[in-house]
Parts: C-alpha cells; structure tokens; sequence
C-alpha cells in the first residue's frame, strides 16, 4: 500500500482517500513496531532496519512511523529525531506525495513535541527545538504546495490552482500546530515565531499561499498577540503580492481586533499604548499605494473596516472617525461621482456606520469629512443616504439646535431639498417616491428647535434659505411646517413678554411676522394659491392673538389679493370664502373701519359666488361677522337681519330657477337652513329677529313643500321635522326661554 502512494496519476481528491486508507495501516503498524521493542527489538534497530526499504517513499513512511515508536520510549531525545526525521523528508521534492509525507510527519509527531511542561522537555529538548521543527517543515510544505502551480501545460493553470487549494489545509495545521504550543509566550512569538513564518509568506510571492497563509496567521494566533505584533504583521500586508486580496486580510484583521476590544473591555488601554488606530491607519495607507491598481471597491472597503474598528475601539475619538474619512476623501479625490455599484455600496457603508453607531445625526455633523464623502455619490445613491439620515433623526429623537448644524446639515440633504446639477427634472421622478421624500423634510421641520428664541429664529430663515431653493414643486411640501414652526415661535415670544429694546438681530413678533409674510408669498408664487391661503389666515389669527392690528390687516389683505386674482375654482372659491369668513368672526383686534372694510368685501365675494346654493350659505354665513358671543364683541343685530333676508332673497332666486331649468322647484333645504340661523339669533337675544318674522319663515317653507313643484326629499323633511320638534321642545321649558317661543306656532 505504500507503493501505491508513489503514483502520480491521482487528482488530489483521490490521493488524499489512498492516504487516509494508509494512514490508519500504519497506525497498526506503529502498534505492530511498539509490540516488537517489547520482545526484545530495539528502537535504534527498527530506525536503521526501515532504512533499508528499496523506494524511498515507503522508506520515508516507514521511518516516520518507527521514529514515532522511538520518540515515545524516550531511547533518544526528541529533538535529535525530529531533526533527522525533518531533514529526511527532503528526499521527496515532488509536490503532491511530498506535502502529504509532511502532513503525516506533522500527524505523528504533534503530541510528541518537547513543548513546555510536555513529558519530552528537558533532554529532549524545549520548546525552541520543537518551534524548529514545526516552522522547518512548514517552510518546506509551503514550498512544495507553491511548486504545484508550475507543473504542467499552462492550459491547465486553473485546474492546479483548483487543486492547490484543496490542499492549502495540510499546510495551514503546521501554523495551528504552533499556535497550541504552551511555551509559546508573547516574547517568543513575537522575537521567533512571527518573522520567521513572515519571512516565508512573503518570499514565496504566490498570490494563493498568501493569502491564505496571512489568513492563517490572522486566525489561529491570539488577539493579544497580534496586538502586541501589529507593526510587523501590518509591514507584511503592503510587502504582498499586488494580486493579493490584502483588503480581506486587512479587514480581518481589524474585525477581530475590535472584538477583542469589545469582549474585553479592560485591554482599551493597550490598543492606546501600541497606537493601534495610527499603525492600522497608516497600513491602509501603505497598502493602496503599494497597489496601485486596486479597485476602487478595495480601497473603499478598507476604510469601512478601519472605521468600524475605529467606532468600536475609540468611539469617543470623532478625530479618528473624522481622520479616516479624510484619508476616504482622499482616494476619491479626481473619481468624481462614483459609478461603480460595489464601491457605492461600501460608501454607504462608511457613512452609515457613524449614523448607526452614536445615533446622533448631530455628532456626525461635527465630522468635517462626512459631506465631501456624499459628494461622491451619484444623485439616486445621495438621495437614499439623505432619507436614511433623516430617518436615523426621527428614529432617535435627534433635535438640531443650532442654526449652523441646519446649515451643515442641509448641505447633507441637499439632493432632496433643492434642485442640483445632474439631477433628473422633477416630471422625470416617481410621483409617490417624491411625496413620500418631501413629506419626510416636513416632519424634519418639527427636530428644528431651540429654547433659545434668538437661536430658533436664525434656524428658521437657514432653513428657508435652503428650500427656497428646491423649485416650486416642494415648497408647497416644504414652507407650510416652516410657517407653522414660526408661529410656534410668535406664540412663546408672546407668552414671554417681548423686550422692546431688543438688540438687533434679536427675534421679536415683528420680525417674525415679516418672515412668515415672506415666506407665505414665496408659497402663494408657487403657486399654491389655496394653501397659500389657509397660511394666511392662520398667520392673521396669530397676529390677532399678539394684538398686532396692521399686521393682521396685511395678512388678511393678501388673503383678498390671492382670492381675487389665483382662485378661480367655484369650489375652491366656495371653501376659501367660508375660511375668511370664519377667520374673520374670530378677530378682536380690528378697529372699527379695518372691520368693516374686511367685513364688506367677505359679504361682497359671499354674493358673487358663481351657483345660487353657494351665495346663499356664504351670505347667511357672513351675519356671525356682525354677532360675535364673546365679551365686547360685536352685535349688530339689524345688520344681521339684513344678511338673513339676502340670504333668503338668493334662496327665493334659486328656487325660482331650478323651477325654470328643471321643471320643479328642487328641495327647499336652503330655506330650512336659514331658519335655524333665525332661531340661534332669536335665542340668543337679538331683537329684530320677531317671532312674527320666525313664524311667516315656517309657513313659507311649509307652503313650498305643499307645492306641486316642489321636489320631494326625505332628509329635507327629517331636517325640518327637526327643527319644528326644538322649537316645541323650547316651548315646553318652564324658563324665560319658553315665554319667547309661545307665540309660534308649529
């Protein structure tokens, strides 16, 4: 069977089957040679007796075997075996057969080795003879697994790398063989063990043993000695081969060093005293330039992994994270936007990190770095990183307190707030996409914030200064939360009382209602007139409550302005007029010539509404501007009465002309809609609303519903059942409430 092992005709698949057969014969045999030496034999006998066999391979398998038997019994020293045993196996130099001699010397002698506190110390020898050996045939495996590659026609190249890595394990276990030895300490490891198997990764300039063989080494060692060894491990990294992936090894590297750091807490103060982060940093360095035609990706990659060793190894060092991005903005540098998706992916990578580490979009503002990095991202891939900060902000409750963290910040998010150069235009982009992006600006609004009323201020015209620049499309997205925001603003100036010797600069209600004006035309210029509208008001209302009549009166002018010359939808007309109206009743500040002024163009437009149904609600919408339920308010009660009898002339109108169009008269809700705005006057004590007036309305309603022409309709009769059954019910009250409804009758 040993014969067999002399065969070259086997892939390595099939070989490494006919050794594992042979292996477990000469562990028989091994029992067989342990048998005889107690008959008699000596082992110095059976070592030279083998010796004899006619081919040198069996001979070799043979001598190994003995020399195992030999060492055990301690007849000769350890070290003076495996010596000769390591020496001798140089007799077989081809590749397949010599690596699997090697890998059954390594097998059998493994728990045989004169290792610190192991039976064989002492005359055997120690634990420098046992490294010897170990370290002696691992240069002489690694050897013969790199000569593979040059045997056989060039067209079969792939098919030996194929096989060469299948066996890459019989040469990796001389490395984990070391790496188990006990009298291996850190002074040893790092004086003997490290240069010497270095040495020989480097010189062998195979790109798949070293790789693997860094890989090796990065595994089987502990992380405190690779701490304490970084310099002489990293100068390996830049001294490979440039075909080598030296990024992968790199950032294997850093990944078990960051948690080592991570499971072990009390060692930080090491990774500070061998300066981990400048020899990793400067590594990175070393290697990009070593290999110039790295792929971009590669480079990238790098730096996510020195990042991620950084955040977790000195969080608390933003210098370091800020460093590393630079030396990131440096390999960028001349790339322009990156178009390669792999290496896209790693740039989101490196910025996400900070982002998912502090949880706090305003430490990653103090990085001055971060935004030349997403310069480099094309404009979907800025886009995405922009919604993931802005969601990383709301996730964690992030307030931006500042007015230059909104400005740095702005400048981060400025693909999704304002039109740039390579941008698609926005009738080119996703309509959902769009809104779904705009709306998450508006809800970033609201984590703009400062107690500091001066501070709050400069943060709101930032902010408008940047989305005045996003086109018309997103302002109406955009500027209403901004107004909102700033009348939160004016309601605290309010509470706290204004200084009215307020420095320049400072925020007062005045300037605030300026910006809000300025603001609000940007959106009506959109335009966005019906929006544009609502804020006005809103802007009135505010105005109201900081007793500041001419401010209200401009915002209610402009109101005016945007309803006569952009709204030009009936409904829209119908809806805008009822909002001023109701608006309107509410205010107190007004004198009495800038309300009536207002007050008469509201009952103006009412009027001039396009359909009969709407004038006539608008109208009688209008009496509650001259009867206001509040204490000094307004109570014209003639003047009300008069907007009722319009109210009904316009209702009269339109029966009339459904009955001309239509051929009926149409339901008479209209009329039962005024009589319940006759009754909530009646009740509520205005004197020329008579029951003599109440009473001739409920017979006219009761009259056009008894008409032929009249068109029938359940709820209109629900509607006035109703009514007719309060006003009976008010009859039945023992008050004062009851003498008034007694004279009519229902």
């Amino acid at each position: 069977m040993l014969a067999e092992l002399r065969t070259s005709k086997l892939s390595p698949q099939k070989y490494y089957e006919l050794y594992m057969k042979t292996f477990d014969e000469l562990r028989m045999l091994e029992v067989f040679f342990r048998e005889e030496t107690k008959r008699g034999c000596t082992n110095a006998y059976l070592y030279e007796l083998v010796q004899h066999a006619g081919n040198i391979l069996p001979r070799l398998y043979l001598l190994c075997t003995v020399g195992s038997v030999y060492i055990k019994s301690k007849d000769a020293p350890a070290k003076e075996v495996l010596k000769d045993l390591v020496e001798m196996c140089r007799g077989i130099q081809h590749p397949i057969r010599g690596l699997f001699l090697r890998s059954y010397l390594s097998q059998i002698s493994k728990d045989k080795l004169p290792d610190a506190a192991s039976e064989f110390e002492g005359e055997g020898g120690t634990v420098v003879d046992a490294v010897e050996f170990v370290i002696q045939n691992f240069t002489e495996m690694n050897k013969l697994w790199v000569r593979m590659q040059h045997q056989g026609p060039a067209r079969e190249k792939e098919k030996r790398e194929k096989e060469r890595s299948e066996l890459r394990d019989l040469v990796g276990k001389n490395l984990h063989v070391l790496s188990q030895l006990e009298g291996v300490d850190l002074g040893m490891y790092r004086d003997m063990v490290l240069p010497r198997v270095l040495e020989q990764v480097v010189n062998c300039k195979d790109e798949l043993a070293q790789y693997y063989l860094m890989d090796c080494i990065i595994q089987v060692f502990p992380d405190e000695y690779h701490l304490q060894t970084l310099e002489t491990l990293l100068g390996a990294c830049a001294q490979l081969q440039p075909t080598v992936d030296v990024k992968t090894v790199m950032s294997q590297l850093m990944e078990r060093l960051s948690n080592y750091a991570a499971s072990t807490p009390q060692v930080l103060a090491d990774f500070l005293q061998v300066e981990a982060f400048s020899k990793l940093s400067e590594a990175v360095v070393k290697v990009i330039e070593a290999q110039p035609d790295m792929p971009l990706v590669g480079a990238v990659s790098l730096h996510v992994s020195l990042l991620t060793f950084t955040l977790r190894v000195h969080v608390d060092r933003l210098d370091y994270v800020d460093q590393v991005l630079g030396a990131c903005v440096k390999k960028l540098e001349g790339v322009g936007k990156v178009k390669d998706s792999k290496a896209t992916k790693q740039i989101i990578a490196l910025l996400s990190a900070p982002l998912e580490k502090y949880n706090n979009v305003v430490t990653v503002l103090t990085l001055t770095n971060y935004p030349k990095v997403m310069e480099h991202l094309d404009y979907g891939t800025n886009k995405v990183m922009a919604v993931v900060i802005i969601q990383s902000i709301m996730k964690n409750g992030t307030f931006i307190m500042e007015a230059d963290k909104v400005e740095a910040l702005f400048e981060l998010l400025k693909e999704i707030i304002q039109d740039s150069d390579g941008a698609p235009t926005l009738d080119e982009l996703d309509e959902e996409d769009f809104m779904e992006e705009q709306n998450l600006v508006a809800r970033l609004v609201q984590m703009l914030t400062n107690k500091d009323n001066d501070e709050m201020f400069k943060i709101l015209l930032t902010a408008r200064k940047h989305f005045l620049k996003g086109g018309p499309k997103r302002l109406g997205y955009t500027l209403p939360p901004l107004v909102f925001s700033a009348l939160k603003l004016v309601r605290l100036l309010q509470q706290q009382g204004e200084n009215s010797e307020a420095e320049e600069g400072a925020a007062s209600s005045q300037k605030v209602f300026q910006f809000l004006l300025q603001t609000v035309e940007a959106l009506s210029a959109v335009p966005a007139p019906e929006l544009a509208l609502r804020l006005y008001l809103q802007c009135a209302e505010a105005a109201n409550d900081s007793d500041l009549e001419p401010v209200a009166y401009e915002f209610f002018t402009q109101a005016f302005v945007l309803y006569e010359e952009e709204i030009a939808d009936s409904k829209a007309q119908v809806t805008a007029i009822h909002l001023i109206i109701g608006t309107l009743q509410r205010m107190n500040v007004f004198g009495v010539e800038n309300r009536d002024t207002l007050t008469h163009k509201a009952t103006g437009y009412s009027a001039k509404l396009l359909k009969k149904p709407d004038q006539c609600r608008a109208v009688y919408a209008c009496s509650h501007l001259f009867w206001v339920e509040v204490e000094g308010g307004v109570r014209d009660g003639e003047r009300v009465l008069l907007c009722l009898k319009r109210a009904l002339r316009i209702a009269n109108a339109a029966q009339q002309m459904a009955s001309v169009t239509k051929g009926s008269g149409g339901p008479v809700t209209l009329f039962v809609e005024i009589l319940n705005k006759y009754l909530y006057y009646f009740e509520h004590g205005n004197q020329h609303i008579t029951n003599s007036v109440i009473q001739g309305l409920i017979e006219l309603i009761v009259t056009e519903l008894q008409s032929e022409n009249t068109t029938q309709d359940p709820m209109v009769d629900a509607f006035l059942a109703s009514t007719l059954r309060y006003i009976r019910f008010q009859k039945q009250k023992g008050d004062g409430v009851a003498e008034r409804y007694a004279a009519i009758e229902v």
